[in-house]
């Protein structure tokens, strides 16, 4: 794959790696700039990825740091956006602060290497992958997720891997190969959204709705 190829954006989930591990990540990708979707960029048992001290250790760098996640995070303050307590994807791509988002990581991506991040390892599992990444290639944008392992992959590769999770063909007689894919999104979409109250069931923080 040619990650090179202009325009395009990179993704990357921070989980719980080194700080020096994230960084070697970012560089080896020459990213110049982390856009953060995290609704909340603050991690409990991950302090080095709380906002304030990345900022700065990413400056340190020569990384810069924007944060976006009252425009790309998962978890919202618009009420419209959930139905029956849970974060609806399609809702929340509607409204204008997404909206704004988007064009903003556009803007972005035309003048430098961005990252967009957030905390779960896998994009499969994560609303940067779910959510945002189909909304930036709709517009132009070629996304590359940055693993942990040092690899990439194309988020043609990630939408492969979500229709082998439910079991999906590629191709069906009676259905576009986008019909298909858009099935597959929201099936992932439902599992992995934000649901308000969850947080008093759990003893560990969500794995998923960042």
């Amino acid at each position: 794959m040619n990650a090179a190829a202009h325009p395009s954006v990179f993704t990357i989930g921070h989980s719980n790696l080194e700080f020096a591990k994230f960084v070697a990540l970012l560089k080896q990708y020459a990213i110049q700039a982390v856009a953060d979707v995290r609704s909340s960029p603050y991690s409990q048992y991950n302090p080095q990825f709380n906002r304030e001290p990345l900022q700065r250790a990413l400056q340190e760098h020569g990384i810069s740091y924007v944060f976006l996640g009252e425009e790309l995070g998962a978890r919202r303050s618009e009420r419209e956006c959930y139905l029956n307590g849970r974060a609806d994807y399609e809702l929340i791509s509607r409204t204008p602060a997404f909206k704004r988002g988007i064009e903003r990581v556009l803007q972005g991506a035309a003048k430098m290497r961005v990252a967009l991040l957030c905390a779960e390892k896998d994009p499969v599992d994560c609303h940067r992958g779910i959510l945002v990444s189909p909304h930036l290639r709709r517009r132009g944008l070629a996304v590359f997720h940055i693993l942990t392992d040092g690899t990439l992959e194309s988020h043609e590769q990630t939408e492969k891997r979500l229709l082998r999770l439910f079991a999906l063909p590629e191709r069906e007689l009676f259905r576009s190969p986008e019909e298909i894919v858009a099935e597959v999104y929201k099936l992932q979409g439902e599992k992995v959204a934000y649901q308000e109250d969850e947080l008093v069931l759990r003893e560990e923080p969500p794995r998923h709705g960042n």
